[in-house]
């Protein structure tokens, strides 16, 4: 039997929630006060070792159970209906779930900003510079400095998609410009590809919590690419980009900043390695090759995405997840990376970590100590080279050196 959300808040008696995606997804965010049970795994255990169940769940306790879309908890419904338990599946999932909760948002993030906008906006910046000092605030000053981000006379364009990120970037923009440099122009952009009003209006109040003054251009991205079968994501992210830098050049912008955290970046680099066979980062900006003197530049770069989380939950913000509307698996309401390579490689560096909290450092270290010499290939402004062609060149140095390299030494 379904049930929706508000009916589980409205059942007053004893209850269970349990939550039946799986731990990432589980640990990441769900309902307050629910259990988590994988799906598959509690399929086998009910059909192989019922007990198991029943020792921990009591058949006088009404159980609601909480899915991705409600498809698997209406067939674990099924069997512990046979079972003997009161059980109900709550229609929609997990998406019907973000779906009420962002509307709940909106309606209270509109009565908070006509009551009190001001008051709180000077919390969440006060946040910023203090709370968040040493995580966010030095990493950010750190990444401009380091990286050479900002120059005199600069007009940023700054992307805002509607997530954590993109919407944290703008606020450490703002505090720079009142607290220390006030040499460069700042243009707020946020870009409708086709977002459903929920994801729309979420965007809106978030900017408005924030006091962000956005300008809001649209385009038909999702509906040009709704029938690439495909890579659509990947023509998707290009045209994204090309409309932003269009639009930003329009405005008289000279660099456009996205809200890449430092996550993003090593699991860019494991990703190239694991699926792409290559070895290549995410740099902290780019010169455009269609836009002839734009460029791209990554603020939050040495940010850790942990530290924006943090940020975001201590000011009770809550942000879009990921825009798209084409697929099930990273819309906002529903949001979920299971299944995706980007998600492999998040859950990777999760288990490696375990073993070594150096990992994510080193990962993110290795591009910057690439030794040339112990290279088989590499490529330079586009043209290939071969270690062979410096082969005999280094054997003569080494020679008149009088020196091995460490693989020679080892191999001898």
């Amino acid at each position: 039997m379904m049930k929706t959300i508000i009916d589980y808040q409205n059942d007053e008696r004893e209850k269970v929630l349990l939550d039946v995606r799986d731990k990432q997804e589980f640990e990441k965010e769900t309902y307050p006060g629910a259990r988590n049970w994988y799906w598959e795994e509690l399929i086998k255990v009910l059909e192989e070792t019922p007990e198991e169940f029943t020792q921990q769940f009591d058949k006088s306790v009404p159980i609601y159970l909480l899915c991705y879309t409600g498809l698997h908890s209406d067939d674990l419904a099924d069997i512990l209906e046979e079972m003997g338990y009161e059980v109900y599946s709550l229609y929609g999932g997990w998406g019907a779930y973000m779906k009420w909760k962002f509307e709940n948002y909106v309606k209270k993030a509109q009565a908070e900003n006509e009551l009190s906008g001001e008051e709180r906006v000077k919390e969440i910046e006060r946040s910023i510079v203090k709370k968040f000092r040493k995580p966010i605030w030095r990493k950010f000053t750190q990444a401009l400095n380091e990286y050479d981000l900002i120059q005199d006379g600069d007009k940023i364009a700054v992307c805002i998609s509607g997530g954590k990120d993109s919407m944290l970037m703008a606020k450490l923009f703002q505090e720079l410009k009142r607290h220390g440099k006030n040499n460069f122009e700042l243009v707020f952009l946020v870009m409708n590809p086709g977002y459903n009003n929920i994801n729309y209006q979420v965007i809106l109040n978030n900017a408005k919590i924030l006091d962000i003054p956005i300008t809001v251009f649209k385009s038909e991205i999702f509906d040009t690419v709704a029938d690439i079968e495909e890579s659509p994501c990947y023509l998707c992210a290009r045209m994204r980009r090309g409309y932003l830098y269009s639009k930003a050049k329009e405005l008289g912008c000279n660099k456009i900043a996205l809200g890449h955290h430092y996550d993003d970046v090593i699991e860019t680099i494991l990703m190239g390695m694991l699926y792409g066979a290559q070895i290549q980062t995410m740099m902290p900006k780019l010169h455009s090759t269609n836009f002839e003197g734009m460029e791209l530049i990554r603020p939050l770069y040495l940010i850790r995405e942990a530290d924006i989380i943090h940020w975001r939950d201590y000011n009770n913000l809550a942000f879009i997840q990921c825009a798209c509307r084409l697929t099930e698996s990273c819309a906002s309401c529903g949001g979920t990376e299971k299944g995706s390579k980007r998600g492999e490689i998040k859950q990777l560096i999760k288990d490696l970590t375990k073993v070594s909290p150096y990992i994510e450092k080193n990962i993110f270290r290795s591009v910057e100590n690439v030794n040339l010499d112990t290279v088989i290939a590499y490529k330079q402004y586009g043209v290939k080279h071969n270690f062979l062609e410096r082969y005999e060149e280094m054997g003569r140095l080494n020679g008149a050196s009088g020196s091995q390299t460490a693989d020679n030494k080892e191999m001898e």
